[in-house]
């Protein structure tokens, strides 16, 4: 089991990125927040889960040991796999996970794509006693713009491929750029996006 990597960024995707570890390239599924706080050539350090299937080998990784550990709490709900795990780790943070679990706030959990209020009660009641006691408030701040234009059509596809519906998706991206995203990068235009479709639940 590759427990965490520590290497090189070589490569940004829009929802993955390459760490080379001496000489070699491990790709790396994360979040659009792991994506946009690094950058190409950083030396970053993700606490991974390799996630095995007959025809594959997936490896995700996480800044932050609280959300690896988030990560595989999530898939014990039954009925979620590794891709809705990390969609929830994409629209929430491990905190504010734990707050709707805490405060039974299955609305704030729907915001995920592919998650609908059943299946958000379901994590309630299956995460309940597993996820830590919340510690604090929720932070609301944005992140900071970045001077990189974006690339609208992938952050549409990657939104799509989230699970979200084309025209959603195309109505987020447009409603980002028009409340002052003009100069966001894919990775943070896409994270804005996602709170974007989160709020209009």
């Amino acid at each position: 089991m590759i427990a965490s990597l520590t290497g090189r960024v070589a490569r940004i995707d829009l929802d993955a990125l390459v760490v080379d570890v001496g000489g070699i390239g491990y790709l790396v599924r994360t979040t659009p927040q792991a994506l946009s706080s690094t950058r190409h050539g950083a030396e970053l350090t993700l606490h991974t889960e390799l996630i095995v299937r007959e025809d594959s080998m997936t490896l995700f990784g996480f800044p932050h040991q609280d959300e690896a550990e988030t990560f595989r709490i999530v898939q014990s709900v039954s009925g979620i796999g590794p891709r809705t795990a990390l969609a929830v780790l994409a629209v929430l943070d491990p905190e504010e996970l734990r707050w709707a679990v805490a405060e039974q706030d299955a609305k704030t959990i729907a915001r995920t794509p592919g998650i609908g209020p059943k299946v958000a009660g379901r994590m309630i009641l299956e995460l309940g006693g597993k996820l830590p006691a919340p510690a604090g408030p929720v932070s609301s701040a944005e992140p900071a713009p970045s001077t990189s234009a974006g690339a609208d059509a992938d952050v549409i596809e990657a939104l799509v491929g989230l699970g979200w519906a084309e025209k959603g998706a195309i109505n987020a991206v447009e409603g980002v750029r028009a409340e002052g995203g003009g100069t966001l990068d894919a990775p943070d235009l896409l994270r804005r996006a996602l709170r974007h479709l989160g709020g209009s639940r």
